[in-house]
């Protein structure tokens, strides 16, 4: 799997498959903050923050990064619609790029470790947006990257599985 993710051969910048989402939303309908987001990959808890003023809009198949302390590797794909805090960096993939394929690129160590070369700050650390958009990606034919999608999406469920049912022998 990393040969397909990995492979630089073929390799382009980030931004000539993404742009940050810069629409904005009054609705404080499921909120997302660098608070509600959730270390090492782990998605979202729901938010009891009512944002004041205007968000971020994102929209479903976004993929959104706390940009404080990147080394948490807060990162997740949206299933619904609402708006993040500044603080969140919200992403959208362009055409003839998969979402969720794009998502997995993100999630993977190396892109964290290369945000956090780029950071700026000591205590809390935040990515520079300039430099997130040159990381070299490799972005296949559609048709691979959904194949490539339904494999680790599925690996994705069954673990998601096994944690809900170590959660219920745990209870």
């Amino acid at each position: 799997m990393g040969l397909i993710l990995n492979d630089l051969k073929n390799a382009c910048e980030l931004e000539h498959v993404c742009d940050y989402v810069n629409n904005r939303t009054t609705s404080s309908m499921n909120y997302i903050s660098t608070e509600n987001m959730l270390p090492n990959k782990g998605g979202i808890s729901e938010s009891t923050i009512i944002p004041p003023g205007t968000t971020t809009e994102y929209k479903i198949g976004d993929i959104l990064i706390s940009n404080i302390r990147p080394y948490f590797q807060k990162i997740w794909c949206a299933d619904r619609c609402g708006g993040c805090s500044a603080d969140v960096l919200c992403i959208r993939a362009k055409e003839n790029t998969d979402s969720k394929y794009l998502y997995y690129l993100l999630s993977q160590q190396a892109f964290f470790d290369y945000v956090m070369s780029g950071a700026k700050g000591c205590k809390m650390p935040r990515g520079d947006k300039k430099q997130i958009m040159q990381w070299p990606v490799n972005i296949p034919a559609i048709d691979v990257q959904k194949k490539v999608v339904a494999i680790l999406s599925s690996l994705d469920n069954k673990i998601r599985l096994n944690r809900r049912i170590n959660d219920n022998l745990a209870s």
